[in-house]
């Protein structure tokens, strides 16, 4: 499997053009901000460049990962890559992979197919994780609903331009 990795880096920045718009003044910027207790300070505080480089780099990581979750085609990489002499694209494994992907290389390879495993990805993932870390932070419901919304979209975005072009 050839990995698009501008693809990849484009579906890096949908993340950050995601949350400027969702915890930005057109979406939900006051009802993210009073749940979080934040004042305006608060929110300008902070080394920026930090901020935005590190989470750059964890939506690129994100995106490396989405491609396993939204190109099944990577599920057959994944299970023959361990037979003899598939990295050296010999042997039975490799010649059973060729075939595969001849057959079933483009199955499933629509922005609509990621964008619904990004949102399945959101549901039984992410909520799970923020639902749990807001209970113990004792969070309220509309917390959760914020931020959940937020990933299951951008999952959604991302899973979407991956599965389509990466």
């Amino acid at each position: 499997m050839e990995t698009n990795y501008f693809a990849i880096l484009g579906a890096a920045f949908i993340p950050m053009i995601m949350g400027f718009l969702w915890y930005g003044p057109m979406l939900f910027q006051k009802a993210w901000m009073k749940e979080m207790n934040f004042t305006q300070k608060d929110v300008e505080g902070g080394n920026m460049l930090v901020i935005f480089g590190l989470s750059f780099v964890f939506s690129f990581i994100l995106a490396l990962f989405l491609q396993s979750i939204v190109i099944h085609q990577f599920g057959v990489f994944q299970t023959l890559a361990g037979e003899p002499g598939f990295m050296e694209q010999t042997g039975e494994g490799f010649a059973t992979y060729k075939e595969f992907m001849a057959n079933y290389g483009n199955r499933f390879r629509t922005f609509k197919h990621g964008a619904l495993h990004g949102v399945l990805s959101g549901l039984f993932i992410v909520l799970p994780v923020i639902g749990t870390k807001a209970l113990f932070e004792r969070k309220t419901f509309k917390y959760i609903a914020i931020n959940v919304g937020y990933w299951m979209i951008t999952l959604a975005l991302m899973g979407g331009v991956v599965c389509q072009w990466a």
